[in-house]
């Protein structure tokens, strides 16, 4: 049953993959509308919930960020409107964006980790027997892979930031300062939950409320605006 999950996964991810390509290549550049860029994000967690999953056989994720892309999908193909840019005109524009959604996408599945792991102590808190004989992997891999994440996250999220104040002009312009400044604070939270780890040893319940905080903070930084200007001022 798992492998067939996972092989229905895989050709869902393809099939994403194509359908994205020809919403965001389009003749007259690339539309990064909302919507596409929240599908690309979708993709990029998909693949990599995948591998992960390929490679432990677990499916407990999956069918979470794959619904979550079908609904991506059907967004990106139902609302109008467009963005369009000229990516390769600008190299350094496409890879503070492509920091930005990686780190974005590495703490995104951080989160989902955090969910799981709350999930799993809730579970053996209740003294649940039908744990141990369930699909969720042990409580100490899913720990380390969380913090696996949150610290490739956090570098990729420093870079993006340290990249946009290198290349781009406008970040503390009024139109973008509330997006810088909500990274800023995410990024200080990332910082401050290694460092406190490393130092300390953070209880679960704390570093689940770090993780789902800061992932909030970033979706408002890099999607609230966006949202209310392509769908309620136009």
């Amino acid at each position: 049953m798992v492998k067939v999950s996972l092989g229905a996964a895989s050709v869902a991810v393809l099939l994403h993959l194509a359908t994205l390509t020809h919403s965001v290549m389009t003749g007259n550049g690339q539309n990064l509308s909302i919507m596409n860029v929240g599908s690309i994000t979708a993709l990029l967690i998909t693949s990599v919930i995948l591998i992960l999953s390929l490679r432990n056989q677990q499916n407990f994720l999956l069918p979470l960020v794959t619904s979550f892309s079908a609904i991506m999908v059907l967004l990106a193909n139902i609302t109008p409107g467009s963005v369009i840019v000229h990516i390769e005109l600008h190299p350094s524009l496409l890879a503070h964006i492509s920091l930005a959604l990686l780190a974005y996408g590495c703490l995104s599945i951080a989160f989902l980790y955090a969910l799981q792991l709350s999930f799993i102590n809730k579970k053996l808190k209740q003294k649940n027997s039908a744990i141990l004989h369930s699909s969720l992997p042990p409580l100490m891999q899913v720990e380390q892979n969380l913090f696996r994440l949150i610290n490739l996250g956090t570098v990729l999220l420093t870079l993006s930031l340290a990249s946009g104040f290198f290349f781009l002009e406008d970040m503390f312009e009024q139109r973008q300062v509330h997006k810088t400044l909500l990274t800023t604070i995410a990024w200080f939270m990332y910082v401050s939950m290694i460092v406190l780890h490393k130092r300390k040893g953070l209880r679960d319940s704390t570093l689940i409320s770090f993780t789902i905080t800061g992932v909030i903070l970033l979706t408002l930084a890099y999607f609230g605006s966006r949202i209310v200007k392509e769908f309620f001022i136009g």
